[in-house]
């Protein structure tokens, strides 16, 4: 079943994509630029009056060539790649308005139609020419920044698409580790009723605590370290309570952790990577080594794990594995959460062992 909120996200970023550009702001430029020409000719003409009357015969040929390019032409034409087409089309359309410019200059304002260049009063090739490249650099200018506010829209909703489809992933994160592991912790903790240990209060305590940390705590942006430790340190508990003494757990902190905060979930993929491929696919006694240390704002963490007898044949020894979905998805959330100089991320094997090394900067 489609998760609701993403669909929502998904509707809501189409909208924004298609009215980003609104009539207020066409309003805006346009009656900007007729200032700025009303006023640059009317001080070169010293004429006001007359930079007022060619302005406005002007930008409606102007208007229309820049919106008939860029919302047909370039459509029509540059996205089907018919390049030689669209520049015959273009060159013929700026003539036309060109002709049509000369003609209502003539008739409408002066029979010189072009008091900014030398005295003219036919239609000349000099002046034919001069004209069409003054319409090109209009067109030119608004086709630019129709192209750069379009890459930037792209560019916002492709990330915005992106982070959905990452908070989507988290949240499937979450519900990955929990069934299978939930459901042997309950069968542990159901046995240790059965045996009236002393235990059961404590594992109940500890499936308690990351329960409410994968449900409730892991929606912010940033995640305390602290709390992300304690939500590594109950799932070791209640992994140990499972495996017994056939699996040997390690793990060293060093450094101040205090008041320091990260992505919630970005380690704990790292840990549960290690059992799904050390110590469920082993047979007898395997080791996981987990060393995280607090040096100034960086984190460096490690997770070392036996490999099992099944990827040894598998793989060859200068293959690094990359781990499975928990580790792409904390590739891809470092990768827009963190910039290249925030993080570093190495997985590979090394001495018969999974290893996995992260540096990250911490906010």
């Amino acid at each position: 079943m489609a998760d609701t909120k993403s669909i929502k996200n998904l509707f809501r970023l189409s909208k924004f994509s298609d009215y980003e550009i609104k009539s207020v702001h066409h309003l805006i430029f346009w009656s900007t630029y007729f200032m700025f020409n009303t006023l640059r000719w009317g001080s070169y003409y010293e004429d006001y009056a007359l930079s007022i009357k060619g302005n406005l015969l002007g930008f409606p040929i102007h208007m229309f060539l820049c919106y008939f390019t860029i919302y047909f032409l370039i459509p029509t034409f540059i996205y089907k790649r018919k390049f030689i087409l669209f520049t015959i089309t273009l060159i013929a359309t700026i003539f036309c308005m060109v002709i049509i410019k000369f003609e209502l200059t003539y008739f409408l304002i002066s029979n010189n139609v072009w008091p900014e260049g030398p005295e003219t009063h036919s239609l000349t090739a000099n002046y034919v020419i001069q004209m069409m490249l003054g319409e090109l650099y209009v067109i030119s200018f608004v086709t630019a920044i129709k192209i750069t506010i379009d890459y930037i829209s792209t560019n916002q909703k492709a990330a915005k698409l992106e982070q959905s489809k990452l908070e989507t992933e988290l949240r499937f994160l979450r519900s990955q580790i929990s069934p299978h592991f939930f459901f042997n912790t309950l069968n542990n903790i159901y046995a240790l009723t059965l045996e009236k240990s002393n235990k059961a209060p404590d594992v109940v305590l500890k499936l308690s605590e990351l329960m409410r940390y994968l449900l409730y705590e892991t929606k912010n942006k940033r995640q305390s370290l602290e709390k992300e430790i304690l939500c590594i340190q109950n799932y070791l508990d209640l992994e140990r309570i499972r495996y017994g003494d056939n699996l040997d757990v390690k793990m060293e902190i060093s450094g101040d952790i205090q008041g320091k905060e990260l992505s919630p979930m970005l380690l704990i993929p790292f840990v549960e990577n290690a059992f799904k491929h050390g110590v469920n696919e082993n047979i007898g006694n395997v080791f996981i080594k987990i060393i995280l240390k607090i040096e100034e704002d960086f984190l460096y963490f490690e997770v070392a794990n036996t490999i099992s007898q099944k990827r040894k044949k598998k793989l060859p020894k200068q293959l690094k594995p990359s781990g499975g979905i928990g580790i792409a998805n904390v590739k891809k959330r470092l990768e827009l959460g963190y910039t290249k100089e925030e993080y570093k991320l190495e997985i590979g094997q090394n001495n018969g062992q999974f290893l996995i090394q992260l540096k990250l900067k911490l906010k």
